[in-house]
């Protein structure tokens, strides 16, 4: 009697060893035909994005990518009015207001010298062929880093604004962004409104 519980119990045992297996299993490597087409890519698994639309004027939409440390990358949305400009962006200069903002150097774990500006802070004047434009900080916080190469490859806002074309990164307060998040829409958000319009 007792060797027939025992050996009904390893075999249970044996069972649900199996069952455990199979989940691992399953959790570890995914079923192929559920996997996508392409990969996520690097800004969509590490990047919540968020979207300034109109911001200050019409058609002046840009793109917050925010990071999980707090950082924010500032840019152009495929939908600002530069980018859709005949000949696309023909010039960056970060020389605007009272500073030059690609002479600003942040240094250390504390960014010591770091700018702090307000969301409707000027970054830069992008230049198209027929026209130039303001493009604004649309987070409030301390400004980290502008693009340099912007500054040499200006055409980077025609082909990749959305990665190697970014403008500016800036590392708001907590507080200041629960502020501003509300004020900007999400990526599912922003292609409803550019579908419509």
């Amino acid at each position: 009697m007792d060797e027939s519980n025992c050996s009904e119990t390893k075999v249970l045992d044996e069972i649900k060893e199996e069952e455990e297996d199979e989940d691992l299993q399953n959790l570890l490597v995914p079923d192929v035909q559920n996997l996508p087409i392409t990969p996520p890519s690097a800004v969509e698994s590490n990047f919540a994005t968020f979207f300034a639309i109109d911001f200050m004027k019409p058609a002046h939409d840009q793109y917050v990518y925010r990071h999980a440390n707090g950082l924010c990358v500032i840019g152009l949305a495929p939908s600002h009015v530069a980018i859709k400009d005949e000949g696309g962006i023909t010039a960056v200069d970060f020389n605007v207001g009272k500073s030059d903002r690609s002479e600003m150097k942040v240094t250390g774990k504390r960014k010591k010298n770091a700018q702090h500006f307000e969301s409707n802070t000027a970054l830069c004047k992008i230049s198209t062929k027929n026209d130039t434009y303001i493009v604004r900080c649309c987070v409030k916080g301390s400004l980290l880093e502008v693009n340099q190469q912007l500054i040499k490859q200006p055409e980077l806002l025609n082909v990749s604004a959305d990665r190697e074309g970014y403008i500016a990164i800036i590392m708001p307060k907590p507080a200041d962004w629960l502020k501003v998040k509300a004020s900007l829409v999400s990526l599912q958000e922003y292609k409803k409104l550019k579908e419509v319009s």
